[in-house]
């Protein structure tokens, strides 16, 4: 079976304590629910989490839609984007199956970031890594109005989303919009067919709105 692989780098910095990162486990469990209840998603999808803060830790994963678990989390630190992007790419060398002349591979990775600051480490190195390897639709959140959207620009091109504020609201609507966007896929890659860009996923709720470029 090709698998449809997600990837979701978390934000837990310590500008994330309090309302925003109980959003951000309110919103994975909510994102967990619905994807439980999709035939196409438990089927295709298998979902890993990344968090960043000072250090990037993987800290689920890549993991089958139904047996995903809930992580703790808890915040502190700086913004290690740079650090996060590094590991995805080590990750996703490990964990995703390569197309061979015998076999096809999984599905191209979605990936889905979320920050509400900027990097405060080398970005540029894990920006080298994050682009040597071959991604699905990356999608960008800028989290609240002390997001760097430049830098997210550079990792999701004009596919960038922004949030006014980090509130509970805000992002729990981009954790909808992200399982949404799983389920849309996994439809998609179960017809034979992958999303190639924002135009191929679901609009996004009125609380999220669309950079332009």
């Amino acid at each position: 079976m090709r698998r449809l692989p997600v990837y979701l780098l978390i934000d837990v910095s310590g500008s994330m304590y309090g309302e925003p990162i109980e959003a951000v486990r309110n919103g994975l469990q909510t994102m967990a629910s619905a994807l439980r209840k999709d035939p196409h998603a438990l089927e295709q999808a298998f979902i890993s989490l990344i968090t960043f803060e000072t250090a990037a830790k993987q800290v689920v994963p890549l993991t089958e839609v139904y047996k995903f678990q809930f992580p703790e989390l808890s915040t502190g630190g700086g913004t290690s984007l740079g650090a996060a992007l590094k590991l995805l790419a080590e990750k996703a060398d490990q964990e995703v199956v390569k197309s061979t002349a015998e076999q096809k591979g999984d599905w191209k990775p979605l990936v889905f970031v979320l920050t509400d600051g900027e990097p405060t480490d080398n970005l540029d190195e894990g920006l080298a890594e994050f682009r040597k390897k071959s991604w699905g639709v990356v999608v960008g959140c800028a989290a609240g109005s002390h997001a760097n959207i430049g830098v997210l620009q550079k990792i999701a091109g004009e596919n960038v989303v922004k949030l006014d504020t980090a509130d509970s609201n805000s992002i729990t609507a981009f954790f909808k919009f992200v399982s949404s966007s799983i389920s849309a896929s996994s439809k998609k890659v179960d017809s034979g067919v992958e999303a190639g860009g924002m135009n191929d996923l679901p609009p996004p709720p009125p609380e999220i709105s669309l950079v332009k470029v």
